[in-house]
């Protein structure tokens, strides 16, 4: 049976509650400035003996030589921020003289180390007294216990696999394992931020006595992504009997530690917090981007393309005011749109979808709307890039003498690029128009004849002449330039504005426009095409 963990959390009147988990991980996440850090200082003073915090702000300095203490003294330097014990912990933070617990620097490096070393001597002495018990009565003695000191080295090669650690006459070293070549040894306090970071923790985690609460302020810092949850895994294997509170804006961190409770901070107006718990996400939502969404605070966009593509640089630019995401392909933004409308936890941001118009009927394009999905006015994104509006600006960039050239790139468009595909063009088009027919018939009853009963009378509705007269009458009246972009799906237009401007990479090249001086002008000419029900 798993261990039951309780942790204390304020309610939105400030009062304690208990809550319990079979988790042992706890990870407390929101935006900066959401009152995070401070709401692990409330949860430390709740249950003050049994926890420990380890804050944002920590020194990663430690002297070449340790200094020794007793275990008692260490512990309680490291706990309590002065060798004697009196009953109080508020003397680590000066809890009673300021209110700089969440902003004071820890200086507490050495406490651990110390800590971690002068435990390891307790278990050394414990052993040898065993053993000089059984030998006088001629027992046989135990083999050698793993100390505190190895399961650190044991988690630190673990992490840092090619670099060793070992104390030794009180000082830290590092070994760099070249394999057949020599060895390199550094000073512990020569070791990277990383290293330093690592074993910091490390030695925390292992000096907090049985049974406790630890409390990590921002988990990640100055840790590299590929390390960042393998340690934090590591150190919760190693303390199974501890809960383990994270408290980060790292979405990576906290959607990486699976098997983790979630509370997302939603406010915090300097006495009492909104707090939400985040349960199994089942609306279809990846877990991290709904942690993004969460500590973004702005209305969400989702829009075709990668991170690193033309488009979504575009939109970027252009919705200022939203978190744009880009999802690949038109489907998952149809998804994602109607996940995060389905998602009661989001219910109070704004989301919209925009996705090419491609071979699109009228039909389902207004079906699209009642989600908050939106088409462009053109084909395909790919088109917004030679409107001819556009096209104008780009001369003016390029050839601001030239009167010529942007008449040529669209009567190449018009008579050798469109003319000569049209008719493949209405070919796709129909095919795309009876898939759609065809996915929106109601096929959810449970009752196969009645299913078949619907779909005979679908195929029987749906007539292939009137959809292919549809669209042929739809392309033919397609006479003008920017009639001719709304229907034409042709990915290598671009071929056009690159010949006639001589300028390769035409689409690289306008988008790389939007950090210059002309970004206001190509925006206010590319606007018209875009949805016009999605603000800017």
């Amino acid at each position: 049976m798993n261990k039951e963990f309780k942790y204390i959390l304020p309610d939105e009147n400030g009062k304690r509650v208990e809550h319990s988990t079979n988790n042992n991980s706890l990870i407390i996440i929101g935006a900066n400035g959401s009152g995070k850090s401070k709401l692990g200082a409330w949860m430390e003073r709740s249950d003050i003996e049994n926890t420990h915090r380890v804050g944002a702000q920590r020194s990663l300095n430690f002297e070449e030589f340790i200094s020794l203490k007793s275990h008692e003294q260490a512990q309680n330097l490291l706990f309590y921020g002065q060798e004697k014990q009196e009953n109080t912990k508020g003397g680590r933070w000066g809890y009673n003289r300021n209110k700089k617990d969440t902003t004071q620097l820890l200086n507490d490096y050495e406490y651990a180390l110390s800590s971690i070393i002068a435990r390891k001597n307790n278990q050394n002495d414990e052993y040898l007294e065993e053993c000089k018990e059984k030998d006088s009565t001629r027992e046989q003695h135990d083999k050698v216990p793993e100390t505190v000191v190895d399961i650190l080295k044991r988690i630190w090669q673990n992490i840092f696999s090619q670099r060793d650690i070992d104390f030794a006459d009180s000082k830290v070293t590092a070994i760099l394992r070249n394999g057949n070549e020599d060895d390199i040894s550094y000073r512990g306090n020569e070791m990277s931020d990383g290293e330093r970071v690592g074993l910091y923790l490390i030695a925390q985690c292992l000096s907090v006595p049985l049974n406790k609460t630890i409390i990590i302020d921002e988990p990640e810092i100055h840790l590299h992504r590929s390390i960042m949850n393998r340690l934090w895994n590591e150190i919760e294997k190693a303390r199974k009997d501890c809960f383990f509170i994270y408290i980060t804006h790292d979405t990576q961190f906290a959607s990486g530690h699976r098997n983790s409770d979630k509370v997302w901070v939603k406010n915090y107006d300097g006495k009492k917090w909104k707090l939400e718990k985040l349960t199994d996400n089942s609306n279809g939502l990846p877990e991290q981007l709904l942690l993004d969404i969460l500590g973004n605070r702005k209305k969400v966009l989702f829009v075709e393309g990668e991170s690193d593509s033309y488009d979504t640089k575009l939109y970027s630019e252009i919705y200022k005011d939203y978190y744009v995401v880009p999802c690949g392909s038109c489907t998952e933004v149809i998804n994602r749109t109607k996940a995060m409308k389905r998602t009661p936890l989001l219910h109070h941001l704004d989301c919209y979808g925009i996705i090419d118009r491609d071979f699109r009927s009228d039909g389902e394009i207004t079906a699209l709307k009642n989600h908050n999905i939106y088409t462009l006015q053109v084909a395909e994104v790919e088109n917004l890039f030679l409107v001819e509006e556009l096209l104008e600006v780009v001369k003016q960039i390029l050839n601001p003498g030239d009167n010529d050239k942007v008449e040529k790139i669209k009567k190449s468009i018009i008579e050798k690029r469109f003319a000569n595909q049209k008719n493949k063009q209405i070919c796709e088009a129909v095919v795309s128009e009876l898939k759609y027919e065809l996915s929106v018939i109601d096929i959810s009853s449970k009752n196969e004849d009645e299913v078949k009963q619907k779909l005979g009378e679908a195929y029987e509705a749906i007539s292939y002449d009137s959809v292919r007269e549809n669209i042929e009458e739809k392309f033919n009246n397609a006479n003008s330039y920017k009639e001719i972009l709304k229907v034409f799906n042709c990915k290598d237009l671009s071929n056009e504005p690159q010949a006639v401007f001589g300028k390769k990479e035409y689409y690289d090249f306008v988008v790389g426009q939007l950090s210059g001086d002309k970004v206001e002008e190509i925006i206010n000419v590319v606007k018209p095409y875009l949805p016009e029900e999605i603000e800017y």
